[in-house]
Parts: C-alpha cells; sequence; structure tokens
C-alpha cells in the first residue's frame, strides 16, 4: 500500500487489513496501526472502507484518527523529529526548543519540510522526565536536548 496504488488496490488492501481484525474486540485501533504501518499514513480513501466494515460511521473513524497524535492523513517525511511538550521537558527548555526547530525547518506542528526531509511532531512524554528536554528521532528517544544537539539531530535527518 503506497501512494502510487489505484483506488481500488488500497480499497482491497485496507477490506483484508479490516477481515484480519473485525472479530476482535476494538478493532478499530488494531485496523488503523496495521493501516499506517503499511502505508506511513491513513489514507482518506480509507475511511470510507474502514467505517464499512465496523457498521460505524466515516466520521468516528475520523474522529479516533484526529484524536490520537500518532496517525497520520498524510505520509510523513523521510524523518519524524518528536519534541516532548510534557511539562517536566517544558520545565527545562522544550519550548524553547521547539521555537527554535520550528524556526529552523519553517514548519508548524505535524508538518513537513520543503524537500520531505523531516517531519516535526509534539508528543507527550517519552519517560525521559529526569533528562529533559527529550527528543524522538526516528523512534530513537534522545536526552538532555539543548539548541547544538538539537541542531545536530536535524542536520543529520537532513534539514
Amino acid at each position: 500500500m503506497g501512494p502510487h496504488d489505484t483506488e481500488a488496490g488500497l480499497a482491497a488492501r485496507v477490506a483484508a487489513i479490516c477481515a484480519e481484525h473485525v472479530h476482535r474486540e476494538g478493532p478499530l485501533l488494531p485496523i488503523l496501526h496495521d493501516i499506517q504501518a503499511e502505508a506511513g499514513f491513513v489514507p482518506d480513501a480509507a475511511l470510507p472502507v474502514i467505517a464499512e466494515a465496523l457498521n460505524i460511521s466515516r466520521a468516528e473513524v475520523h474522529g479516533v484518527i484526529t484524536f490520537y497524535h500518532d496517525f497520520r492523513s498524510e505520509p510523513a517525511g523521510r524523518h519524524v523529529v518528536k519534541i516532548c511538550r510534557a511539562e517536566a521537558c517544558q520545565a527545562t527548555g522544550a519550548t524553547h526548543l521547539a521555537e527554535v526547530a520550528r524556526a529552523r525547518l519553517g514548519v508548524d506542528w505535524h508538518g513537513t519540510t520543503a524537500n520531505g526531509a523531516v517531519t516535526l511532531e509534539p508528543v507527550y512524554c517519552l519517560g525521559l522526565c529526569a533528562c529533559g528536554p527529550a527528543a524522538m528521532v526516528d523512534g530513537v528517544v534522545v536526552g538532555r536536548v539543548d539548541e547544538a544537539r538539537l541542531g545536530e539531530l536535524l542536520q543529520e535527518a537532513g534539514a
């Protein structure tokens, strides 16, 4: 499943994923996770297929996707940088770090740089409260991130 799939091919793959989970209790989240794991995001064209398979409205599916920060409705950049926004990290400078990242990348939260290299996302606790501010780059958690370290991380990611 990718951006070049036909709508029929996408619908067939989403229907197959739904069929794998439809008999579980609470199947929507596992379905969305599997679609995103395969495609990198949850395409809008998947919503009616999921809604029909689970006998729920498209609005309900959309509501779940927009409620949970981990789901994307657009493809992410080649690298995803997350900056912790929780209170412990804010107390150690994460707010300033976030401002620096947004300015350097030229994007707001959930935005992707023009070159497609980096998507910037907020995250609400990475579990490194004693080592804040914390960030995550492509799933790897980094503690005690200062402005210089952030610059290195962004440069390594191609920003």
